[in-house]
């Protein structure tokens, strides 16, 4: 054996150098599956969405520069903070932001209609978790428009959100209003994750738009189309609770509208939950909608039919309606529509995996404040 003053040996660096790159670089794994599971997701995120400084090698070069200079601004009502009001911190940020701002908003209600236009990029929303703000306003379509309606709209990329109630408390429609439905939250930047949040409303609640959007830990709640848009998003973990009564309630309305479109809404271990029994998991608003639920559990909120094609037979040919061990007593596939698809472990993969919104290039975990 040699002694302590010996040459190490090829193997002895090989093992070192290892060890070495293990501590210091990181590739996040864009192939690994979400486990089955539900007790190994945690682990799961923690190994393939590691921390900003173990990760550099993998990210946009433009999230790198933008993590490597943050800045942290507070948003506090009684005047503690920098700013009283959140759209005030926006508008200290110079268009063509290329640092991560984080607009840390204390406990309260707050009564603003946001934009965060596309030049401003980076931004971060983030409250306490145990005492997370909400951001509200009463807003409807028939005010602003459908897109226009939401309390906060995010035009620009790689924006976060962690602990942030977004609400629309405009009253909920009655079938006899025209224009009543409003928005919480509409994400049209790509590249965004949104952390233990909730989005409140009615019709309309969440327009995931466009872009690649990560959801882990969140609350959406609704009654009709509560999910729509052409986003590539996955929910994880995230529960779905239908506000139902008589009438009947739609979760997704998922707007892919061509067979080459690279869109879709992939949910993964989530919970379909709320009041009424007619619920539809997904319509088909647009011709070619992609929607998977997989390991998700459903009451009986869902109708056994749970797929509707919009009053279109003709997107039954090309609507992708699908779900992979799915439990509970909405989950039954006895009287699922016809259209609708059970997927095999090798149909199903590429939705289970960071790979389907490219996440390796800049998903990050939530900031630590």
């Amino acid at each position: 054996m040699s002694g302590k003053g010996s040459t190490p040996t090829a193997i002895h660096l090989a093992i070192l150098l290892a060890i070495f790159l293990a501590g210091h670089v990181v590739v996040s794994d864009d192939t690994t599956p979400i486990p089955a599971d539900a007790s190994a997701v945690r682990g799961w995120f923690s190994a393939n969405v590691q921390a900003f400084r173990t990760r550099k090698a993998t990210l946009d070069p433009e999230v790198v520069a933008a993590e490597a200079n943050r800045q942290v601004i507070t948003v506090r009502q009684d005047g503690t903070g920098n700013f009283k009001k959140i759209n005030d911190a926006i508008k200290s940020i110079p268009s063509g932001n290329t640092r991560r701002v984080i607009i840390w908003i204390g406990a309260g209600e707050y009564r603003e209609k946001i934009t965060i236009e596309r030049t401003k990029p980076f931004i971060t929303f983030y409250g306490s978790p145990n005492a997370m703000p909400t951001i509200t306003q009463s807003c409807t379509a028939l005010q602003y428009g459908t897109l226009d309606s939401a309390t906060v709209i995010v035009e620009s990329d790689y924006f976060v959100a962690a602990n942030i109630i977004f609400k629309n408390s405009a009253p909920r429609p009655d079938n006899i209003r025209k224009g009543a439905q409003g928005l919480a939250l509409r994400i049209s930047g790509t590249k965004a994750a949104f952390y233990k949040c909730k989005m409140l409303g009615f019709q309309d609640t969440l327009c995931d738009d466009k872009g690649v959007h990560f959801f882990r830990d969140c609350y959406i709640e609704g009654t009709v189309d509560f999910i729509f848009g052409r986003g590539k998003s996955i929910y994880l973990n995230t529960q779905l609770h239908v506000l139902g009564d008589k009438d009947v309630s739609v979760i997704t309305a998922q707007a892919r509208d061509s067979a080459t479109e690279d869109v879709g809404y992939s949910f993964v271990h989530c919970h379909v939950t709320g009041t009424g029994k007619r619920t539809y998991l997904g319509r088909a608003w647009m011709p070619y909608p992609r929607v998977v639920f997989a390991y998700t559990s459903m009451t009986d909120v869902v109708l056994p039919v749970a797929w509707d094609e919009n009053s279109n037979p003709q997107r039954r040919q090309t609507v992708y309606f699908a779900e992979y061990k799915c439990y509970g007593a909405g989950a039954n596939m006895v009287g699922r529509a016809k259209y609708s698809k059970k997927l095999t472990n090798a149909q199903v993969r590429p939705y289970l995996t960071l790979g389907y919104i490219h996440g390796s290039k800049w998903l990050l975990p939530p900031p630590r404040l």
